[in-house]
């Protein structure tokens, strides 16, 4: 298995936009390629990224393989629409940064 984590920071005129992409779109599709998310967080208040979300996916190869198709790519081009700051941090098993985009 592959840990990662996903972050950014909602553009406010796009809230009502994102969370329908979100709930209709993003996590259906990344459960659909095999991506399981396991927590997702909201910052409320405070210093850091509006939004944190970790998963799992099966193996470093099959994660490679998603993040270079044409899907992944159309996912976040979309989100990057919506949001700034975007990060995805790709872990090792010591929860060790091995890949960020």
């Amino acid at each position: 298995m592959v840990r990662f984590v996903l972050s950014w920071n909602i553009i406010a005129e796009e809230e009502s936009a994102y969370f329908e992409f979100i709930v209709r779109d993003f996590v259906p599709r990344l459960g659909q390629a095999g991506v399981r998310l396991n927590e997702a967080w909201l910052t409320l208040y405070g210093e850091g990224p509006q939004i944190i979300m970790s998963g799992v996916a099966p193996d470093r190869e099959s994660f490679e393989r998603l993040l270079q198709s044409r899907e992944w790519q159309a996912l976040t081009q979309k989100l990057k629409q919506l949001v700034t700051d975007y990060q995805l941090r790709i872990l090792d098993d010591e929860d060790k940064p091995l890949q960020d985009e």
